[in-house]
């Protein structure tokens, strides 16, 4: 692809993309020559859900489909990550605006929207099959980095089986918009301080737990567990509704089942695709997910299991 000497490649993310800026428009380009689908007309498709629900995200400024780029509004590189970095002591402040942001984002109720080849894109439920799909990613990758093959088998049985445990434990129904990847690096902060959404081609219909434990429990950005807890319970606060007891199981399971995932999908980073800056992130992961097995009776056996084989990471 040849681009004016206005576009300058930017840092990329953990996906196939590559993204380029023109500052002079005000623009930037997507590239994606791979899964194209997802990362292209998807994503287009979800930022449109979410601008027709007043919630800032990137429009679409024109597309060539064909030679696999789209270009969209730039909003900007300061995300609320490097923000909660600059600002020690106004972390609760800022994360009490992401929370009314969640609450905005869960109230949509759109399903269906066209693209921009005009053809109709329903997002898909966020079902057992696709969570337990995402947290066989720790057994497909870390696994067999950690331990030696005789016991490869039979911990990927036992672990699958503790899984599908934990799922048929959720309480809520997925009815609700998530996001999926809801931390502090994809929420922008644009001219006018607001605060606006990127990355947005994997949200699905699904549990309304599961972008409050990404956002808490974030393995890119380490917090205090009283700041987790007055988060929680702000959210909680501004959902009075609710079901205190039954959400914060379905907050827990989703928390650690996501960070078992991100553990895998850091290992698959690193091996397969030469990322290897993912690894150090991954003790914190290991921290979470003990953290919040430890105050939940419903983990004790997927705990021993892991402490079993893991005992650097999980203790008794």
């Amino acid at each position: 692809m040849k681009l004016s000497k206005d576009f300058k490649k930017i840092k990329g993310d953990a996906s196939f993309r590559k993204f380029y800026r023109n500052t002079k428009k005000n623009s930037i380009i997507v590239f994606a020559n791979i899964e194209k689908i997802k990362n292209l007309l998807i994503y287009d498709a979800i930022n449109k859900i979410l601008i027709k629900n007043n919630i800032i995200a990137p429009k679409l400024l024109s597309q060539n489909y064909k030679k696999n780029y789209i270009e969209i509004q730039d909003l900007g590189n300061k995300t609320i990550y490097q923000t909660l970095i600059k600002n020690k002591k106004n972390h609760y402040f800022i994360l009490k605006k992401v929370i009314n942001l969640l609450n905005k984002i869960q109230r949509i109720k759109d399903k269906k929207i066209k693209n921009f080849k005009n053809e109709f894109y329903k997002i898909k439920d966020y079902n057992n099959k696709i969570l337990l799909n995402e947290t066989k990613l720790f057994s497909d990758w870390y696994v067999p980095k950690k331990l030696d093959k005789n016991n490869i088998k039979i911990f990927n049985n036992k672990f699958n089986k503790e899984i599908k445990f934990l799922l048929l434990k959720l309480n809520f129904r997925n009815n609700t918009f998530v996001h999926r990847d809801f931390h502090v690096s994809n929420l922008i902060i644009n001219s006018k301080n607001q605060i606006g959404l990127i990355d947005n081609q994997d949200a699905l219909i699904g549990n309304r737990a599961y972008d409050l434990a990404s956002l808490i429990d974030d393995v890119r950005y380490k917090t205090s567990d009283s700041l987790k807890k007055k988060v929680y319970s702000y959210y909680l606060k501004t959902n009075k509704k609710i079901a205190a007891d039954k959400f914060k199981n379905d907050f827990d399971i989703l928390s650690v089942l996501r960070n078992l995932k991100i553990i895998g999908i850091f290992m698959r980073l690193a091996e397969r695709d030469k990322k290897r800056k993912y690894l150090k992130l991954i003790p914190y992961a290991w921290k979470m997910i003990e953290s919040r097995m430890s105050k939940n009776k419903i983990f004790d056996n997927l705990k021993l299991l892991l402490e079993s084989n893991f005992p650097k990471f999980i203790t008794k």
